[in-house]
């Protein structure tokens, strides 16, 4: 047999790799889609997992404790997220943002994996907070990198579709094997957030 074959096999499987490795143009903090800072914010959101993993926690949380629970956090968490966004975007400074991104994914991982019953204005005020520190943080690196706060409004929406189809999956859940599934993916959100801790108190 040819080694030809099987040398273009890993030509094209090394592809790949090799243009992950060709370095390109930094991009501070929002992501540029070409599309206007709205979409900027959408797109920017959909790609970062500080901001994704806590969110899809929430979410998942949120709809393990019932549709009453999952339409509070649908309505509070985005507009916390605004609030703060704008706040973040006026002051144009954060607060220590590695250790909020660590807790809130620990917490809201955590409390997804145990699946314990929480009280409607526990879920409320879990939400409130999570909008609030995000939104602020997001806000201060969109007004640190010079781009327009209408960014901010796709932020905003991005994590209310995110959290109206995840919080709707997790309320519709009645198996109890489905419901082991939600717990699991809470679970490894967990695990990211206790990584992001230990990589904090190391740093």
């Amino acid at each position: 047999m040819s080694a030809g074959p099987s040398r273009r096999r890993v030509a094209v499987l090394l592809l790949p790799a090799g243009l992950a490795l060709v370095p390109q143009a930094a991009r501070a903090h929002l992501v540029t889609t070409g599309l206007g800072p709205l979409y900027d914010g959408i797109t920017h959101f959909l790609v970062s997992f500080e901001d994704l993993l806590p969110v899809l926690a929430m979410a998942l949380l949120a709809g393990l404790n019932g549709p009453p629970a999952g339409r509070r956090a649908l309505f509070v968490l985005p507009a916390a997220w605004l609030c703060g966004g704008l706040a973040g975007f006026v002051a144009g400074a954060a607060p220590a943002g590695a250790w909020v991104v660590a807790f809130s994914t620990l917490v809201l991982g955590a409390l997804v994996a145990v699946d314990r019953k929480l009280r409607l204005v526990v879920v409320t005020a879990l939400a409130a907070a999570l909008g609030l520190l995000h939104g602020w943080m997001n806000g201060a690196g969109i007004a640190a990198a010079n781009r327009e706060g209408l960014a901010v409004l796709g932020i905003g929406a991005a994590v209310f579709g995110v959290v109206a189809l995840l919080a709707a999956l997790a309320a519709s859940v009645q198996a109890q094997s489905a419901r082991i599934a939600v717990r699991v993916a809470g679970s490894w959100i967990a695990a990211v957030g206790l990584l992001l801790v230990g990589w904090q108190l190391r740093g």
